[in-house]
Parts: structure tokens; sequence; C-alpha cells
């Protein structure tokens, strides 16, 4: 049991000071030099621990309190991190913000629950002395936590620099890299962030690389690997997915599951697989962009999280799949995309018909996490059950269920029937592992026609 990984936190006063480019860059940096790199997300976002995916050769994973609960952090990290050399932990929005008014899921409250220390990725475009006194602000507002270096990004020029560090050489916080401003690793958004990796492996590949080139070029990787050193061990014991779903062993048992993915379907928790094989299933992937049909054997469906909001005509075009899927008799659980894709129709294409709804994008965002209880039993859940998930995205099923899976304090989501449970609903399964043996179950019980 590895308790020591080194480990740090990168954070940033603000969303929108480069820590994601950062962030990757130094993970890709420190991978090149033949470092094992475990790398982690503060928060719910799918689309960066694609990209720290990319930079690392290994599973991004999501560290998130509300979702998975406080206790679970330590052991989800010491779980991602095994055999890793060093962890890097990428922070969500500024450093404080958290759910709500207050820093719980915060950056700074993970940093605490993993004891490690932070380095703060500081935007430094068009200012010089006022940056001493935003990390001298930063570091003092919570004396918990230790401040292991600033890293300087969007430096103009040498003078620029220099004028930088001159400030901050009174503050006592390090300047581990001055990174000068680069159009070489700007990384395209549209409608809900960042483009996922999955969907332009070329031109992310070549970003990455770029990043790579400069982080490595401006910051000092031996006092970053230095100060993630420092961190202390951790008092947990490693997260272990057959121990939380009660299974003996981890034997398979025919029992195959096919899980949707490709371009359109990108989003999904690593830990969800580890829970469903533990489960005892044979997990096969399939793309619904041009898959005609189901994997071999399938006796359930997930289909995640994703785009096909940007794929539907080609979503629309592969018939004999939605077709196949329409006439499934196993259990299917969706989230998000997959109830887009279950749908009768999304922006007037035709999907699968199984969910009794019209989809299509719309101009409003609905973000955010939900304190759920589920209304109704489903092959996921039990009525009266609470859930902690969230919501992402700028889609509209209409009309609403009247029956719905689950409700909280500002409204009601989700379709279910004895065989379906389809809702916008995300939900990190490490919190909920019931939920994989409960599906495995299902999958396992039922003849499929």
């Amino acid at each position: 049991m590895n308790v020591g990984t080194p480990r740090l936190v990168i954070a940033a006063p603000a969303s929108g000071a480069g820590k994601t480019t950062v962030a990757t860059g130094l993970m890709a940096a420190l991978t090149r030099r033949g470092l094992a790199v475990s790398a982690h997300k503060v928060g719910p976002d799918y689309i960066d621990p694609g990209y720290h995916a990319l930079a690392t050769g290994r599973p991004g994973r999501n560290l998130d309190p509300w979702l998975t609960g406080e206790d679970l952090v330590a052991p989800l990290f010491l779980h991602g991190a095994a055999g890793a050399d060093i962890a890097v932990v990428e922070g969500v929005m500024g450093l404080y913000d958290g759910a709500g008014a207050g820093e719980f899921a915060s950056t700074a409250h993970v940093a605490r629950l993993l004891d490690a220390p932070v380095v703060l990725v500081v935007d430094a475009a068009r200012q010089s002395r006022s940056v001493a006194a935003l990390v001298h602000g930063f570091a003092s507002y919570d004396t918990r936590l230790r401040f292991g270096g600033v890293i300087l990004n969007r430096v103009g020029s040498e003078r620029h620099e220099n004028l930088l560090r001159e400030a901050l050489a009174e503050s006592g916080v390090p300047v581990l890299g001055a990174i000068r401003r680069s159009d070489a690793v700007a990384t395209p958004s549209r409608h809900l962030g960042l483009v996922p990796a999955a969907e332009r492996r070329t031109p992310a590949g070549e970003a990455m690389e770029a990043a790579e080139a400069l982080v490595a070029a401006s910051c000092d990787l031996e006092a970053v690997v230095r100060l993630a050193r420092t961190a202390p061990p951790l008092a947990a014991r490693p997260w272990d997915p057959a121990s939380a779903v009660a299974a003996r062993g981890s034997a398979r048992d025919g029992t195959t599951i096919a899980v949707a993915a490709g371009r359109a379907f990108t989003f999904g928790y690593t830990e969800q697989a580890e829970l469903l094989a533990a489960a005892g299933a044979e997990l096969a992937a399939f793309d619904p962009l041009t898959d005609e049909a189901l994997p071999a054997g399938t006796r359930g469906i997930i289909i995640g999280g994703g785009f096909p909001e940007v794929y539907a005509a080609d979503l629309a075009a592969n018939e004999p799949l939605r077709k196949e899927i329409a006439a499934f008799g196993g259990p299917i659980a969706a989230e998000c995309a997959g109830l887009l894709y279950l749908a009768r129709s999304l922006d007037g294409l035709p999907m699968c018909g199984i969910v009794a709804a019209e989809a299509e994008m719309t101009g409003t965002l609905t973000l955010g996490y939900r304190d759920a209880v589920a209304v109704r039993d489903s092959v996921l859940t039990r009525n009266g059950e609470r859930y902690r998930g969230h919501e992402f995205h700028r889609t509209a099923v209409r009309p609403a269920p009247d029956r719905p899976l689950f409700r909280w304090r500002d409204g009601a989501d989700g379709f279910a029937d004895d065989r379906v449970a389809a809702s916008y609903l995300h939900l990190h399964w490490a919190g909920e592992p019931h939920l994989a043996a409960r599906f495995a179950g299902e999958c396992r019980r039922r003849a499929v026609p």
C-alpha cells in the first residue's frame, strides 16, 4: 500500500487562468522524463480527464467530495495513484470555489483531504507588482493550506518576468515557472467547454506536445518533483472495487454489458467500469456512430454522457443499431447524452424511440449539483433512495416526465420503466457502488430475446 504517493495540487485564483494547460503540460513533461504520472481532477468534469489520459497514458480520474463523500477522496486517490511515481491533481474553478457559497468540494477542500501542497497558476498578463498582492491574499486566506509555489502564466517578455519575480521575492512562495504566451497550446471550446480529446486526437496530441515543450522549457521540474515528495503519508487505505460491491473475487460470469463509446459518448468515470468488472460483468464498447449491431451476447446497455447533439445526423443515419436498441429487451441505464439518444428524436432527427419525448438544443445552460431522491424503482434505483449527482447540459426533453425517476428541491428528472433508467443526472458510481451490483444483477437474471 503506497500511502506516501508524492503529490501536488495545481490550482488557480479563478477559472480561465490557463490552469488546465499548465496541469496537462506538466503531466506530459513529467511523463516524458520517465515518471509514471497519476492524473486527477477535482470536481465532476469529464473533459479534462480525457486530456490527462492523453498526457500520462493512464486513466484520468475525478475527486469530488460532493459526489462520493469526503471519506472516499483519499482512498480513491490512492487507488488511482497505485504504481505511480507522482500524482498531479488539477483543481476546479478558483481555489476556494466550492458547491454553493461554501468551499465544500472546492480545490482547497480536496487539497486538505489529500494533505497535498498547492501550486498556484496565476495569469500574469497585464500585471506586475499586483501579482504579489494576489498571491499573498490567496496564501493567507486559509493557513491550513500549504502553498508550495507559483507558476506564472501568459508572461509577455523577459522584462515582464523579471518584474513579476522581483514582486514575488518577498512573498516566501517560490516561483516554479514563468510561461510565455503561446497560441500553439490553445484548445477549442464549444457550448459545454473544451472539445473532448477523443474527438480531436491528432490536433489534441499536437497541442499536448506543444504544452509539454512549453512547460518543460519554462518550469523547474526538479523543484516540482521535490515539492510533491514533501506530501506526508495518508492515513487511508486504497479504495477497492471488489470490496465496494462485496464481490468474492473478480471472476467473470459471461454477463456482457455493452457500453457506448466513440466521439459522441466520451463521458464516464473510470471507477464505473471497475465496479461492473468486480461485479462479474464483461464490458464491451460499441460506437453508436459506426457499429450497426450491439456486441455479441449483450445482456445490458450503458449509455453515458457526451455530445450526441453534435453528431445527431450520423446517429440518426445508423438506423440498424437504433432499431436493435429499440427492440432490446434487457436493462438499459442512460445518463444525459444517453437520455437524448434514447428519445424519439434529437433536434428533429430520429433516435432510438425508447423514451417518449423529443430532445432539442436550447440556449439555456443547466448546471449544478443535485441532492436527489429516487421516487420509483428501476434497474438502478429503489424508491426513497437518496443520490448526489450533477447536471451539465444545454438541451431539453419534452414533454417533461409525468412519473419522473428523481426529484429534488427545484425540479424533477428522468424516465423509467421495468427495464430502462434514463435521466440527466450524472452519478459517480464509486459513491453508490450498489448501482454496479444492482445493474449487473439485473442483466444477469433477465433473459434477453
